[in-house]
């Protein structure tokens, strides 16, 4: 059974910068992609980034400014999301996925998904 286990959140002030994990355990993921998303109070769950296990290639959300970095430990199975100069539309829960999808912001084609970790950028 897949398991993901996300951690890093908090709180930050504006201007901060944070880092998240998402460990994933359970079987070989060789040709899966490992994904971010987040989902602000009263919004839908959003595309943040995904970097494919087999040759870490990296598919930011469009629109995406530099600001967050996305790398992979491949054989700790741990993808690392580093996000810099954030502001407080960057507050929501980020969730880790990870899955076979046929294009990177696709939530839905993501089978597994982490517990969540919540980021509150300060003003």
């Amino acid at each position: 059974q897949v398991s993901l286990v996300e951690s890093g959140g908090g709180l930050v002030q504006a201007g901060g910068s944070l880092s998240l994990s998402c460990a994933a355990s359970g079987r070989t993921f060789s040709n899966y992609t490992m994904g971010w998303f987040r989902q602000a109070p009263g919004k839908e769950r959003e595309f943040v980034v995904a970097i494919s296990f087999s040759d870490a290639v990296s598919y930011y959300a469009d629109g995406q400014d530099g600001r967050f970095i996305i790398s992979l430990n491949t054989p700790k199975k741990t993808q690392y999301l580093r996000m810099n100069r954030l502001n407080p539309e960057d507050t929501a829960v980020y969730y880790c996925a990870i899955g076979d999808p046929a294009y990177a912001n696709d939530a839905k084609a993501y089978a597994n998904w982490g517990q969540g970790t919540q980021v509150t950028v300060s003003a």
